[in-house]
């Protein structure tokens, strides 16, 4: 990596805009506590506060319908586009960053569902029915990604969200029942990852935060390791476990899979030649680029896009 010329620093104190302490704000599209019960529904748009790299103790059920873009669960990153459905367990981290947004931002991006573990575990002791839910939430600790469900998933927000007490419980088991038996699914992390808890957890879910919105608004400016190992106090060794057991890939890795992946979109959604991909999404080097493309994507750049055109017709 080449050292940047420009040093940004990265926040190392807690931003108040953090997913925890909006979580019973009704002002960004939280349900009111009083109002829920094992599920909570939430719709919101991009750009938003609760929009950063986070996790939390619930899983959480994520719709996009709008906008497409990078998502980013646990060590995977890769494209999204409406209809993306994915199911994350506890503590996994997770992000969505839109790319394509329209002037004045998609107010209506997310649906989500969230829950949490121990009611359901404790309900499956008692209610065999219950037990393929269990499977199917011991494979989210990796991330899920359905698809072809788009439409369904949807479908049972809307009512979920329009229930209250049993019949909300009954609708959101439904829902369940009809993710527990999907086949045409994959798993996402390769490693099941969890975030750290307590005040250093905070802490570092703010500087891992701070340096993915860094790589990803700045894709062409050279970022080492080195710099923001500086910048965070870090010896460059400390730096590199923490950011590994943070994302679950090396520094360099990320950030290749980060301009790899824009490079997709650029593929995809522009007629830009391949030499000029290359350099906007932050690459030196075409052969470089070319060599990482076919590391990560198992193909070329111009069989990419013609594999594209023929897939998606774009």
């Amino acid at each position: 990596m080449t050292t940047s010329t420009r040093k940004r620093s990265i926040p190392r104190q807690r931003q108040p805009e953090l997913e925890r302490d909006f979580a019973r704000s009704p002002s960004l599209g939280y349900e009111a506590p009083e109002e829920t019960g094992v599920v909570r529904c939430l719709a919101h748009g991009f750009p938003s506060p609760l929009v950063r790299w986070h996790f939390h103790e619930e899983y959480e059920l994520h719709l996009i319908t709008e906008t497409s873009g990078k998502a980013f669960i646990g060590d995977w990153i890769g494209p999204f586009q409406p209809g993306h459905l994915v199911l994350c367990g506890p503590r996994l981290p997770h992000n969505w960053i839109s790319l394509d947004v329209p002037e004045g931002g998609a107010a209506g991006r997310d649906r989500v569902i969230q829950f949490r573990h121990e009611p359901i575990e404790h309900a499956a002791a008692q209610i065999p029915e219950l037990r393929e839910v269990m499977q199917l939430l011991e494979r989210a600790r990796h991330g899920i990604e359905f698809f072809g469900m788009s439409q369904q998933a949807q479908s049972h927000w809307d009512r979920i969200k329009a229930a209250r007490g049993v019949r909300r419980l009954g609708l959101f088991l439904d829902f369940m029942a009809d993710l527990a038996q999907c086949t045409d699914y994959r798993l996402l992390s390769s490693v099941q990852m969890q975030g750290a808890q307590g005040a250093d957890g905070d802490a570092q879910v703010d500087q891992i935060n701070g340096i993915v919105n860094r790589i990803t608004n700045n894709m062409a400016e050279p970022i080492s390791m080195s710099d923001v190992a500086a910048e965070l106090g870090m010896s460059e060794s400390r730096f590199s476990r923490f950011f590994r057991r943070s994302t679950g890939n090396s520094f360099t890795d990320f950030v290749n899979r980060v301009r790899i992946n824009s490079a997709c979109h650029l593929l995809m959604q522009t007629d830009h030649y391949v030499t000029d991909i290359c350099y906007q999404v932050g690459f030196n080097n075409v052969a470089n680029f070319n060599r990482r493309f076919l590391e990560i994507k198992g193909m070329t750049p111009s069989e990419f896009r013609k594999q594209a055109d023929t897939r998606f017709g774009v």
